[in-house]
């Protein structure tokens, strides 16, 4: 399936008393950029979870906000600042001494101080880790379920532009042949304006015909074209990733195209390689939003 490189996931997962929340979305962008806040206590998860949406998402700027809720027993510890605790006390002891104070220093007396307890949640386990990776998952399928919804409705829309550039590229191949005829008969009518045609060597009318045939010629273009159109065609039908090289395949058609207008002494024909290079760029900036 097609998918778009624009989307939105978000997914609430709980299991053994923690709670995950994971909102995933994603803009265009030429490669790869993801953008991951999450809680410090999880970022020895970091890697997991770059890794997780790498392998699922090959094109896109990507950004992920996770937030998390552990309400399991074994989650919480308290940690002391021993040093800290120590400067307290002293600080304490020489104000009492100073001041003949009554030293009254106790535990639950410095305990009330801040910064020497804290109480933190310790995330560094196989099962939360387990469990973070289910929420990612469920968040980027939602996600990737938006983005197919949203490739399936621009396929409808590529198609459209490869027939139209079809359906140019064979006018030229049609006009192709009779522009040769054309230029030997204007050529023919302005010599005989200037001369006798009786007088002229057919041979050298003829070499001059062969000559602008040799430089007109568009055959090989319109056969690569034709090339290129098809290989879209069957890269949208495969389904994505296909951005870069579809990229790659806009590129060779507008340089076929150029050529061909390059060559080209015909309006007519000229007027298709415009109409031509109009649906090129409306398929290159379509092309843009596909992963």
């Amino acid at each position: 399936m097609l998918r778009s490189m624009t989307g939105f996931g978000y997914c609430e997962y709980t299991e053994n008393e923690i709670t995950f929340t994971v909102e995933i979305k994603t803009v265009n962008h030429r490669y790869t950029d993801i953008f991951l806040r999450m809680p410090k206590q999880l970022s020895a998860y970091e890697e997991k979870v770059r890794s997780i949406v790498n392998s699922r998402i090959s094109r896109g700027k990507v950004d992920i906000y996770i937030n998390y809720d552990n309400k399991s027993p074994q989650a919480q510890e308290v940690l002391l600042d021993e040093n800290l605790a120590k400067a307290y006390f002293n600080a304490l002891k020489k104000i009492t001494e100073e001041l003949g104070l009554r030293d009254d220093i106790s535990a639950s007396s410095l305990a009330r101080f801040p910064d020497i307890l804290k109480v933190e949640k310790q995330e560094n386990d196989e099962m939360t880790g387990k469990i973070l990776e289910k929420a990612v998952n469920l968040a980027i399928d939602e996600l990737i379920e938006m983005r197919t919804r949203e490739g399936e409705k621009l396929k409808d829309s590529f198609m459209s532009n490869l027939s139209v550039i079809e359906a140019y590229t064979e006018k030229i191949r049609k006009k192709a042949p009779f522009v040769v005829k054309e230029y030997k008969e204007k050529l023919e009518n302005r010599l005989s304006e200037l001369i006798d045609l009786s007088r002229l060597d057919p041979a050298r009318i003829a070499a001059e015909v062969a000559l602008f045939a040799d430089k007109c010629n568009i055959d090989e273009e319109l056969v690569r074209l034709s090339s290129h159109v098809m290989q879209m065609r069957e890269m949208l039908e495969n389904g994505s990733p296909v951005g870069k090289k579809a990229d790659f395949l806009i590129q060779e058609m507008n340089r076929e195209i150029n050529t061909i207008g390059s060559k080209a002494s015909d309006l007519e024909i000229t007027r298709n390689v415009v109409e031509l290079k109009s649906e090129v760029e409306k398929l290159r900036e379509q092309i843009q939003n596909i992963e």
